[in-house]
């Protein structure tokens, strides 16, 4: 059965939304991001940027995939592009693209482009996230593939840092109220175990955010306004009450950008791989 084909390419918006401060600073202590500004509100962590464009998110992936299929869907990867800065008050008016449509044995994959602009309709923060859908196999394959963020085989030999955060019991219950993702697998234990899972499992947001940290206070001296790309594929699930460690390495510059890769691992496993953070010089508002 597969994806419908004829959905490459289809574009779904705009969507308008305000970065509130109050749910910015809320974010940051639901994933326990104790930098300053984030606390203080003086500035957005990054990785919120997904939570005014949710529903960009969700709008195409409910139009594309079937509703059957839908308990199947996991977030495969997520891949940031930030252009400017991002703060309070700001207006964001968010645009959706199926960019890329993959058939592969196992299931379905799928690609939307956000585009996120301000006020100005300058460019600020522009979003590819993969979707992957189980036991949807057949259909077609077409579009642009998202943009590359492997991590080099090599790069195991040019290790910068490593930090390890704890995740709270009750982490998947404050990052929901905060990011608003009410997906039960990461609230309800019996209904993730009927899903196939161990119990509860951490937001993949919410460890991409919690990497976040880790490259922010390796590579960046604490400044998150000179990340210019962040990215993960996720490759397990974290259980709360458990210890994320995030390894980082660097994998070279171009364009007076510095580039690092990185994984993370929980419990001994590899819950986050081909990691990408991306920083150098950042334009002003």
């Amino acid at each position: 059965m597969g994806l419908d084909i004829a959905k490459l390419g289809a574009r779904y918006g705009p969507q308008t939304a305000v970065v509130d401060a109050e749910r910015a600073r809320a974010y940051a202590a639901a994933t326990n991001d104790d930098l300053p500004a984030h606390v203080s509100g003086a500035l957005v962590p990054p990785v919120f940027a997904v939570v005014p464009t949710w529903p960009s998110i969700m709008g195409p992936v409910l139009d594309i995939v079937p509703t059957d299929a839908l308990p199947m869907l996991v977030h495969l990867a997520h891949d940031m592009h930030f252009h400017r800065p991002l703060f309070a008050g700001q207006t964001l008016v968010t645009e959706a693209e199926v960019s890329h449509i993959r058939a592969r044995r196992a299931g379905a994959q799928v690609t939307l482009l956000l585009t996120s602009r301000d006020g100005d309709a300058a460019v600020v923060v522009e979003q590819y996230a993969t979707m992957f859908i189980r036991e949807l196999g057949g259909g077609e394959s077409g579009g642009r593939e998202p943009p590359g963020h492997a991590l080099p085989a090599e790069a195991r030999t040019a290790r910068v840092a490593e930090r390890v955060v704890h995740v709270d019991p009750d982490q998947t219950f404050r990052y929901r109220d905060a990011s608003g993702d009410t997906n039960p697998i990461h609230v309800d234990d019996a209904f993730a175990r009927k899903a196939g899972l161990p119990g509860i499992i951490l937001q993949g947001l919410c460890t991409m955010a919690m990497c976040n940290q880790a490259a922010i206070g390796e590579v960046t001296d604490g400044q998150p306004v000179l990340l210019r790309r962040l990215a993960v594929r996720f490759s397990r699930p974290v259980v709360p009450g458990t210890d994320l460690v995030t390894t980082l390495y660097d994998v070279g510059g171009s364009d007076g950008r510095r580039s690092y890769g990185f994984e993370a691992h929980s419990q001994g496993q590899l819950v986050i791989k081909d990691g990408r953070a991306e920083v150098g010089p950042t334009a002003g508002r």
